[in-house]
């Protein structure tokens, strides 16, 4: 099926201004056809699923398929806005289920899945958001395989997670290992495919999965920082969910005992978190993972393509949600 042509940028799409003007169109057309894929006559799933979509967010994921693309010559065909789509849908399901589990109330700057239609339509939507997103990959056979490699990989990461937190073991070296694969594994598969796709030299493919890596772990290392000293209205999420479950940077890097005389123990960490140089260590750490997933990227040709990469690992760091 030919996927027509963008008629205009949408309001929801994150700020793209900046893009190169190929790039604009072609995450136009993935935005279109994220919110045309979720159509369904089981209306709750339908309108649950453009909910969140509607909402907008970074759309990092599918912005590495295509400047990946087109940073090693390529063009965003009908095969790179599918896999744009579905790398995006991935993360769209993942933070739906992510909010049943911790009760998130706020998503994107608005009422989450789960706060609308209930845990249960909430989960459902999820699972619908994952299956649409064979229908996308269906087409691209070899692809499938990286594919489903870094959605593994996202699954295993948050089952490390609820492990490490459930036997009371979040320790620095099981975070990074979680962070590996919760997050990072899908930045570095969007990266590889935008590249492996539309360019046979494999130094290509392999400098920008490394750098996919590099600003996956990078992001969310920031998150988890935001998720300390962020506030909702910027973030546009409930803050403090991590600390409050005691898990996230907050929790690897909190190894001494805090003494609490009165009030909230969540708010007397916060404080020592904020009170130490671990926040601002923190920072340091994903600043030379963002340096060394710009460094990646000296093997491909200078283009407007290749610079919007380098501005995209700089924005991981540099924001405040």
């Amino acid at each position: 099926m030919t996927l027509p042509q963008a008629t205009q940028t949408l309001s929801v799409m994150s700020d793209t201004a900046d893009l190169p003007e190929a790039a604009q169109t072609a995450l136009a057309r993935a935005e279109e056809l994220m919110l045309r894929v979720v159509d369904s006559d089981v209306h709750v799933l339908r309108d649950a699923s453009r909910h969140i979509l509607a909402a907008g967010g970074k759309r990092i994921r599918p912005k590495l398929v295509v400047l990946s693309c087109l940073a090693v010559g390529g063009e965003p065909n009908d095969d790179i806005l599918r896999v744009a789509a579905a790398v995006e849908l991935v993360h769209t399901a993942s933070v739906v289920h992510d909010d049943i589990n911790d009760h998130g109330v706020l998503r994107r700057g608005r009422p989450s899945v789960n706060a609308i239609w209930g845990r249960t339509f909430a989960l459902l939507t999820g699972d619908f958001l994952f299956t649409k997103v064979y229908e996308l990959m269906a087409p691209l056979r070899e692809m499938n395989v990286p594919f489903a490699e870094a959605t593994m990989a996202l699954v295993e990461g948050e089952t490390l997670q609820a492990a490490a937190v459930k036997d009371n073991n979040f320790t620095r070296e099981v975070y990074y290992q979680i962070i590996a694969r919760k997050t990072a594994a899908l930045f570095r598969a969007a990266a590889y495919m935008g590249a492996v796709m539309s360019n046979d030299d494999l130094r290509y493919a392999d400098a920008l999965s490394n750098y996919g890596f590099n600003i996956g772990l990078a992001f969310q290392i920031v998150d988890d920082v935001l998720d300390i000293v962020g506030e909702p209205e910027k973030l546009g999420k409930t803050s403090g969910i991590d600390l409050a479950q005691g898990r996230g940077f907050a929790a690897a890097y909190n190894a001494e005992p805090v003494v609490v005389d009165n009030g909230d123990p969540m708010e007397a960490i916060k404080r020592k978190m904020m009170n130490t140089d671990t926040l601002n260590d923190a920072r340091i750490k994903a600043r030379v993972l963002v340096d060394s997933a710009i460094d990646s990227l000296d093997v491909l040709p200078n283009s407007e393509a290749k610079s919007a990469l380098i501005d995209l690992a700089y924005s991981v760091i540099d924001r405040e949600f």
